[in-house]
């Protein structure tokens, strides 16, 4: 088995990015969802409500991040990795509230103009410390502006096994996976406790629970029912519809793609 895409997602919700190879930290893939859009009550903003988010992509430069429209590339914001402001606010990320900094008045009125919702951009400094549920910690570590974990694993065997279930086969895209191996079973990834990729070892911790945002088509934004519905027939447990692992890094500074999968 061995490494076959490697996914970060800056900014909560919005556009993933494909890379190489990447910076492993604690509170995730480096610059992975280090950025989110907040409400003006400092409420998170996701795919979930507002399908339209699908719509815009992030692009990792030299300077910061490169934000557009993926049916009008031209309609873009440069967003510079050092926000221009030393404002603080509170931001909620479900039971979560923790400190954010708000980036730049003017990325908040282009993000605005473009969801048609007053908003704002925040990124998480180093300062804030948001922790993992205890009950799934192993080090007491921080995550990121994620859902809840710092890493999801997916097996493309599992989707290749979805897929074969549905009318019209969907990409690994509507479920934002980190990592994405190839090789070994479907839902093998279900079976491990640790996992080392590359010289990197990794802590599963628990199952993915989905929700309706995989059944937003991320190239049009438009929301149907599946994979949802063929997946809760035969990946429900506890009421909840399963779907890859999330983890947490307990060693190892890079990962590559090409890299070996050994469940340990």
């Amino acid at each position: 088995m061995y490494l076959t895409d490697i996914y970060i997602y800056p900014i909560k919700s919005l556009g993933g990015i494909r890379l190489n190879e990447s910076v492993l930290e604690e509170r995730g893939l480096k610059y992975d969802r280090r950025w989110m859009l907040v409400d003006k009550n400092g409420i998170f903003l996701t795919q979930r409500t507002l399908h339209q988010m699908a719509l815009i992509q992030v692009e990792l430069m030299a300077g910061g991040l490169n934000v557009f429209r993926k049916d009008d590339p031209e309609t873009n914001i440069l967003i510079p990795f050092e926000p221009k402001t030393k404002k603080l606010i509170p931001v909620a990320v479900w039971d979560d509230t923790v400190i954010g900094q708000l980036v730049d008045n003017s990325v908040s009125k282009w993000f605005t103009n473009q969801l048609n919702i007053d908003c704002d951009l925040v990124v998480m400094p180093e300062s804030t410390q948001r922790k993992l549920n205890p009950k799934y910690a192993v080090n007491n570590e921080s995550v990121s502006f994620a859902d809840g974990m710092p890493y999801l694993l997916i097996g493309q065997a599992s989707l290749d096994d979805l897929n074969t279930k549905l009318q019209n086969p969907v990409p690994m895209d509507r479920f934002r996976p980190n990592l994405v191996f190839s090789g070994g079973k479907a839902f093998e990834e279900d079976e491990w406790d640790k996992v080392k990729i590359g010289k990197s070892l990794f802590k599963i911790t628990k199952p993915c629970a989905r929700c309706v945002m995989t059944t937003i088509d991320q190239k049009t934004g438009i929301k149907g029912k599946e994979p949802l519905k063929t997946l809760a027939k035969y990946r429900t447990v506890s009421n909840k519809v399963m779907f890859g692992q999330n983890m947490s890094l307990l060693e190892g500074l890079t990962i590559r793609l090409g890299d070996t999968v050994s469940p340990q």
